[in-house]
């Protein structure tokens, strides 16, 4: 199984559900789709591309060579890698961690899941969410129940607010799902 959090991979798999590429390609289309999360380009695409076929999640499929250019290897994704993507989306859509990227990836992918899936796992940070933003209330009254200064608590509450602005994003996006308001993807968007 590739690395949790390795964004760039994810993000390789993604765009091989639409179409077989080579990483020149894969490079160009993460720049034209603006997937401002994957860092370290182009070194970190191509060291992405030799993790997943080194884990047989991607295969290829073809190689070719342009004119006078370097010959070059076209990539498709294989069964496991489309398990793997859609393991991966939805545990990066369902669990909030400290550190947004993920879940900008994912929100960014998210036309990779069937729409049934997405919405669970929506609803699964939705409920998440929830229970940090009542612990995180219980802890800012007991902090002031004991005399602590307010000046103390300010991290606390901070947390709480970004908490409470993804919650209501979140909410307000499967609003619109529910309402028909998003056309769902037959074919990965990205």
């Amino acid at each position: 199984m590739a690395r949790r959090h390795d964004l760039v991979g994810l993000t390789v798999l993604a765009l091989l559900t639409v179409r077989a590429s080579h990483p020149y390609e894969l490079h160009r289309m993460i720049v034209e789709t603006h997937k401002d999360y994957v860092t370290g380009l182009p070194r970190s695409l191509y060291h992405a591309v030799e993790r997943l076929a080194g884990d047989e999640l991607i295969v290829p499929a073809a190689t070719g060579r342009e004119g006078r250019r370097p010959e070059r290897t076209v990539y498709e994704i294989t069964d496991e890698g489309r398990r793997e993507l859609i393991t991966r989306l939805r545990h990066l859509l369902e669990t909030p961690d400290t550190d947004r990227r993920g879940f900008t990836a994912a929100v960014s992918l998210i036309g990779c899941l069937p729409e049934d899936e997405a919405r669970r796992a929506l609803r699964t940070r939705a409920a998440t969410l929830e229970g940090s933003i009542a612990g995180m209330r219980a802890h800012i009254r007991a902090m002031a129940d004991s005399g602590l200064p307010a000046v103390l608590m300010l991290e606390v509450e901070y947390a709480q607010a970004l908490c409470a602005a993804e919650l209501d994003w979140i909410t307000n996006l499967l609003d619109r799902l529910d309402r028909g308001g998003i056309d769902w993807p037959t074919t990965a968007p990205v």
